[in-house]
């Protein structure tokens, strides 16, 4: 961490600042403590208990009550905790790249680290499921961290000696501020579909938000990357062309990477590309079109950063999934597999079951719920989306928070009224195995990678791929 005093922070006060933090409970005597506005708590409530712990400065709005400590008065107090992030941790590796959208971010930043990597460059990624680097891997709280932890992520992997990164942006990171200091070298767009309307309310705000990764922070004429399948990407690409950025439109509809042809095989699929007008058939050693979408837009971000062609088509045979993004957890004995993934929209169960659809020879089944607390309207649509691409539907509970999850089954059977409902996640798994035939296929979609399941204020441990491996045995 860099040595600050807050004299250089503008203050009259030669007091060291030995950290900074937004969160009170984590203030430690010489730090700086951001008392940020929030949607469900307000960070000014929390500055005598910072000043308690030992902060020397409260950095808030101008109106904040710091109690006779120096605050740093700011009108933009979620950006400018962003820049004192970046000042206690300046460092980054050289080539750093975000990846926005709905679903699919998780999969092609690790993608996009393993072409990385066939190309001999030390490569990173983070987001979702933790920091993976040559070091290992490590946990995360957030998809997109606060600015503080972002920042510090990003210094570290530089002293590993880290060269290119890719990191995940969601929505909430990048409304929040979270991502305005990061030097970013390209960026890429994913889709847009319906999730976190609760927080974002409008359709509209949300497509702003992921935007804000191109309008707002995205150097110009730097690379963008965009998925072209959908209206939203086909207006964003049209944004950035517009605003002079190096464009690369991808997907079914893509004009620079445009997938021509997929065959799916029993665990993989032969994906026919043509690239800047050159045809190339790769051997993708993973199942199901949207683990395609993923590679392709890694493969983009990949050729936008300097990897090679040759280079980057020889990696994507290489490939292997992350975590709960249609991990095999097991087969039964009649050879029937049990698929997990972290599909918890209703686009991207649409895709996931479409997907899974061509490599099942016998009936289609799936056990998932719908999260508590979270945007009630997808409920009866995912419902739906089950009845129509599954033969066998069972509805069970899905981290169901503060609500009662017997109302949140019900809304979900509403969209999809023949479904079985057991409200026991467990329960229903083992239902689910047990209806397996020779030939059928078993999805549990909704938690992936998660290792707990939220009822109320409680986590109780629960992991997917976990408990089908002990129904198997």
């Amino acid at each position: 961490m860099m040595s600050l005093t807050l004299k250089d922070l503008g203050l009259k006060s030669d007091a060291v600042v030995t950290g900074l933090s937004c969160d009170s409970r984590h203030v430690e005597p010489g730090h700086v403590f951001a008392a940020l506005p929030g949607t469900a708590l307000d960070g000014r409530d929390f500055i005598p208990q910072a000043i308690n712990n030992g902060a020397i400065a409260i950095l808030s709005t101008r109106d904040a009550d710091t109690h006779g400590v120096p605050l740093l008065a700011s009108d933009e107090p979620r950006l400018d905790y962003a820049r004192l992030a970046k000042r206690l941790y300046p460092n980054q590796p050289a080539t750093v790249i975000a990846v926005t959208g709905t679903n699919g971010k998780s999969s092609t930043v690790e993608f996009l680290r393993q072409i990385w990597q066939s190309a001999g460059h030390a490569a990173a990624c983070f987001g979702t499921l933790g920091v993976r680097s040559p070091s290992g891997l490590l946990s995360m709280s957030h998809t997109t961290p606060d600015a503080l932890a972002l920042h510090k992520t990003l210094n570290d992997l530089h002293a590993q000696g880290v060269t290119h990164a890719a990191m995940e942006a969601s929505s909430h990171g990048l409304d929040q501020r979270r991502m305005d200091e990061v030097a970013l070298s390209a960026a890429g767009f994913t889709n847009l579909t319906q999730d976190h309307y609760d927080y974002h309310e409008t359709p509209e705000a949300y497509f702003d938000a992921k935007a804000r990764l191109f309008t707002d922070l995205l150097p110009g004429r730097s690379p963008v990357v965009i998925m072209v399948d959908d209206q939203a990407g086909r207006d964003l690409f049209a944004t950035c062309e517009t605003a002079g950025f190096y464009g690369r439109s991808i997907g079914w509809a893509g004009r620079d990477i445009r997938i021509a042809e997929i065959m799916p095989r029993a665990a993989s699929q032969t994906v026919t590309l043509v690239i800047d007008g050159e045809r190339a058939v790769v051997e993708l050693p993973l199942a199901a079109e949207f683990q395609a979408l993923n590679a392709v837009t890694a493969l983009g971000l990949a050729l936008s950063t300097g990897v090679p062609k040759d280079v980057a088509l020889k990696a994507m045979e290489k490939l292997y999934g992350v975590a709960g993004r249609l991990e095999m957890a097991g087969r039964k004995a009649n050879g029937a597999p049990v698929f997990i993934d972290f599909a918890h929209t209703e686009d991207g169960l649409s895709k996931l079951l479409r997907s899974v659809r061509p490599h099942v020879e016998g009936k289609l089944r799936i056990v998932f719920g719908c999260g508590g607390d979270r945007d009630p309207d997808k409920r009866a649509k995912m419902g739906a989306v089950a009845a129509r691409h599954a033969d066998d539907v069972i509805v069970t509970d899905d981290n169901p928070r503060s609500e009662v999850p017997d109302m949140i089954r019900a809304a979900v059977m509403q969209g999809c009224p023949d479904a079985t409902e057991i409200g026991d996640r467990r329960a229903a798994i083992a239902e689910g195995i047990a209806r397996l035939d020779a030939g059928d296929c078993l999805v549990v979609a909704g938690k992936g990678h998660e290792q707990g399941q939220i009822v109320g204020d409680t986590v109780i441990p629960f992991n997917d791929v976990t408990v089908v491996q002990e129904l198997l045995a």
